[in-house]
């Protein structure tokens, strides 16, 4: 498992974009690492995490408890994150196919809500470090799969 959780995540869709700058903006301490689903280390975090391409439609949190995806992960990040947003893990007590239900409907439906880009995010220089797909979080993750 990775020292710090990474969060693979769609990287064309704006939603899930508008998403990890909403973490990032909130995450002082630079606990979470970032990847593209669609990217060649997101593919290879997948593979060694022995995720099933299955969820490339879900955000994926991979942390020290394992593999997280869907409702379970976006709760997982944000009881990660400071007051008030760590208080949305109360929402673990709604049943976890209801809260996936949800999640999926909005899975389904992000690219005619919320458009999508033509190609992955690139990180700016000041983030690229937190990101696997660039960077020293890149190395880390090619060191850990020798």
């Amino acid at each position: 498992m990775p020292s710090h959780p990474i969060i693979l995540f769609d990287g064309v869709c704006n939603l899930c974009n508008a998403s990890v700058n909403f973490v990032i903006d909130r995450d002082p301490h630079a606990v979470f690492r970032f990847g593209a689903l669609q990217s060649e280390e997101g593919r290879r975090v997948l593979a060694q995490s022995r995720v099933d391409e299955a969820w490339l439609d879900s955000i994926v949190l991979i942390d020290g408890d394992g593999v997280h995806t869907a409702s379970d992960a976006a709760l997982r990040i944000a009881s990660r994150m400071p007051f008030p947003w760590s208080w949305l893990r109360v929402f673990r007590i709604v049943p976890r196919a209801l809260r996936d239900a949800v999640y999926h409907w909005v899975a389904r439906n992000r690219y005619r809500w919320f458009g999508k880009q033509e190609t992955c995010r690139i990180p700016t220089p000041e983030l690229q470090a937190r990101f696997i797909d660039a960077g020293p979080a890149a190395e880390a993750i090619r060191n850990s799969a020798g």
